[in-house]
């Protein structure tokens, strides 16, 4: 135990403390010095500000923490990322992986996992990678456009402010409460009037439906039978005296019906009409009159 000094307890208690700050470190970036992992290269054109320690997601889920990165000199324009993901992860040939930058700047990678169940990269293989800006890249791009915009909208700002200015406008706001207002009268009397009107006229048209109701009762009561036998009777009547009239055997058909008869009767007629002109005229031929009798011829 001679060999076990103050000065070599005190060594030993140094590493043994940079031992534990080195894994306490290492723990806190979630590297694992313990615990078994698979090593994996992805390659990027441009990291876009990712840092060793930073995770490794797939689906969402932490599976690994990026070990390290370096520039590889030798194919100018790429980057290497040394990335640890855990022994039971299998990573399907066709698989990516992408940075998506973050809201508040930092930087994470996913492994985008291919459909392919035969084949998987093996510990040491290279993995391609891709960029994915996400919300802030594409916040970036629209700045360009935002730009372009600015113009326009101080003009529609200006235009705007000038409408408002405009005081054609407040007597249109005033004109429109206006309207409003004999809107609501008008609805107000609408209201009343068919609070007050549309039940009379629901009661008229209830007794208009009753009558009708009872012409159709009464209706159905018509013997059509007996009625059409007096119409049929009343029409044979009535062809009897049309044929009687235009026969000649009747008085009254001889005469619409002979000319002759019609003739002596308007004869008849003119010579009556000819003797009371002629008796107007000369009545002393006609009628004698004396006090103390007939005179002798």
């Amino acid at each position: 135990m001679k060999y076990l000094t103050k000065e070599v307890k005190i060594g030993i208690a140094a590493i043994a403390a940079l031992c534990v700050l080195v894994y306490g470190i290492n723990y806190l970036k979630g590297i694992h010095m313990f615990k078994p992992a698979n090593y994996f290269y992805v390659q990027f054109k441009n990291v876009n500000g990712l840092t060793p320690s930073s995770p490794v997601f797939a689906d969402g889920y932490s599976v690994g923490i990026v070990r390290t990165l370096h520039y590889d000199y030798t194919q100018p324009g790429n980057v290497i990322a040394e990335i640890d993901v855990d022994t039971e992860l299998r990573i399907p040939k066709g698989s990516t992986a992408e940075l998506v930058a973050e809201m508040l700047g930092g930087v994470k990678m996913n492994l985008l996992l291919a459909n392919n169940p035969r084949e998987k990269y093996l510990p040491g293989d290279t993995i391609p990678g891709t960029v994915n800006s996400g919300m802030m890249g594409e916040a970036a791009n629209m700045v360009p456009k935002i730009e372009k915009m600015l113009p326009k909208l101080d003009s529609i700002l200006t235009s705007l402010n000038s409408l408002l200015a405009d005081p054609a406008l407040a007597n249109t706001l005033h004109n429109v409460q206006d309207m409003t207002a004999s809107l609501a009268s008008t609805s107000r009397h609408l209201e009343g009037m068919m609070r007050k009107d549309i039940p009379e006229l629901t009661g008229k048209l209830n007794v208009i439906g009753d009558n009708f109701v009872t012409i159709t009762n009464n209706l159905k009561t018509i013997d059509y039978a007996a009625a059409m036998q007096k119409v049929d009777a009343t029409l044979a009547n009535v062809k009897a005296l049309t044929d009687q009239l235009n026969s000649k055997e009747g008085t009254i058909g001889l005469l619409l019906n002979d000319p002759a008869l019609y003739n002596n009767l308007s004869a008849t007629t003119a010579n009556a009409a000819s003797l009371l002109e002629d008796l107007k005229a000369h009545p002393k031929r006609y009628v004698h009159f004396s006090l103390f009798g007939k005179k002798e011829k």
